[in-house]
């Protein structure tokens, strides 16, 4: 299996796969009960043969932003069509950094409901749109958050049932550098993150517009990079991850997917 990107999943529960960092035509899934192909892009969705493929033995989702073209159930939807039938769906509103101008635009609560009416099995992504997604039903898809061990603990006090599954990010390092370079991008393109990134400055006072978020980040942006990765991710020794795993899983989380940001045979330990 020279070659091949396999993963590890020692204390997850399932995989996410990003088409930008991992070549899908080289990955196994040996042993993965559960994965989740990220959406970056309508050029990045893997053939439905792969996909079919990859399915195989495996739970696999692919997330399917509702107001893209391709995935609009009130439109555009040629590449719904197009899933293999073993492979689900995770239906999200979509992060506005994979969508246009005009796909932005368009309402939300509508697509989702209408997604969910067509793929009743769906998972349904809750970034920002919490309360839709609750209404629309199904497996709630949490990205982890600073609030999340709260917010599900919350809604198991108030008599939730459903299932809740949460996506995490995971790199197994205290190194700041390594941190920043494999976490930095994934947590500036969280709302409240890119609006305290908006408002920094930088240690030579220059505009926080544009500014790095790896390694070279530096004065204030770095400070909100790395205290962002602290609650967007589970980073750090092995011990200190099992501890957030073990507070995930006593709040009511079901399902944990570990996004392997580092590289796929570094999400185990």
């Amino acid at each position: 299996m020279t070659g091949i990107a396999t993963f590890s999943m020692a204390g997850f529960d399932g995989v996410a796969l990003k088409p930008t960092e991992v070549d899908l035509d080289r990955v196994s899934l040996d042993g993965v009960e559960t994965a989740v192909v990220d959406y970056e892009g309508r050029e990045r969705v893997p053939s439905s043969e792969r996909l079919a493929d990859l399915a195989r033995g495996t739970d696999l989702r692919v997330t399917t932003p509702v107001r893209a073209d391709g995935f609009d159930p009130l439109g555009d939807d040629r590449l719904v069509a197009r899933l293999p039938p073993n492979v689900g769906r995770v239906v999200v509103a979509g992060n506005p950094a994979y969508l246009s101008a005009n796909e932005r635009s368009r309402a939300i609560a509508p697509r989702l409901g209408a997604a969910r009416e067509r793929s009743p099995g769906a998972w349904v992504g809750t970034e920002g749109v919490e309360r839709i997604a609750l209404a629309a039903g199904g497996t709630q898809f949490e990205l982890l958050e600073p609030t999340t061990l709260r917010e599900v603990r919350a809604l198991r006090a108030a008599g939730f049932e459903g299932e809740i599954a949460v996506y995490a990010p995971v790199v197994f390092s205290e190194d700041e550098d390594v941190l920043l370079d494999a976490l930095g991008g994934y947590v500036s393109r969280r709302g409240s993150v890119a609006a305290s990134l908006d408002t920094a400055t930088d240690a030579t006072g220059a505009a926080a517009d544009g500014t790095a978020t790896d390694a070279t980040a530096a004065g204030r942006s770095r400070s909100v990079l790395l205290s962002a990765i602290e609650g967007f991710a589970l980073a750090g020794p092995p011990e200190t991850i099992d501890e957030r795993v073990d507070e995930l899983r006593a709040a009511g989380v079901d399902v944990l997917v570990g996004y392997p940001a580092r590289g796929p045979t570094v999400l185990g330990h």
